[in-house]
């Protein structure tokens, strides 16, 4: 099993920005066993059973850094309905800048009256940075947090139906049954 400090990313990758390469470097982190199991228990997930994360980090302007790629993973998750497995993927996109901390470049494009101008369209505000690393694999977890199903549910599951007495509802349903009976 993989160790990592408490509250690192279990699939920590730090990139050093000063060694970075003019054109760039590519990472692959494929978790282990102990990095899954712990990205399960971070995130609320029955298992996670494949993670991948394949990113291209290259230098970007003075002194930033430009992240693209793709994390992909199989996970395992709880109906909604039935609380019964689900089996489900994660595939995003990973596109992030960071810049160092006091960088001019993070200063944010303002109006003449002074008010921030913002893009609803255009790319996300530059991530700031402290130190001499970016941690590239806690990026690509964010970014697997954020292709995870909230709301996963089996084929054939559904909530409510034609309400007959005999209809099969599932143990998340005679759980709120019993609730509602205490109160």
């Amino acid at each position: 099993m993989t160790r990592h400090e408490p509250g690192a990313s279990p699939v920590s990758f730090p990139v050093h920005v000063a060694r970075l390469p003019g054109k760039g470097m590519e990472v692959a982190i494929e978790a282990d066993a102990g990095q899954r199991a712990a990205l399960a228990a971070a995130h609320g997930l029955r298992a996670v059973e494949r993670f991948v994360a394949t990113l291209s980090v290259a230098p970007w302007k003075k002194g930033g850094v430009r992240v693209s790629g793709r994390v992909e993973a199989a996970v395992v998750q709880d109906c909604v309905v039935t609380l019964e497995p689900v089996a489900g993927t994660v595939d995003e996109a990973v596109s992030a800048v960071f810049l160092p901390e006091g960088s001019k470049l993070a200063v944010p494009a303002r109006s003449a009256e002074g008010e921030i101008l913002l893009d609803a369209e255009g790319d996300d505000a530059p991530e700031l940075f402290c130190g001499d690393t970016v941690d590239v694999g806690q990026l690509a977890e964010e970014f697997f947090a954020l292709g995870i199903d909230p709301y996963p549910r089996r084929p054939g599951a559904s909530v409510g139906g034609d309400g007959g007495a005999d209809e099969k509802r599932g143990p998340l349903h005679d759980k709120l049954a019993a609730l509602r009976k205490k109160l």
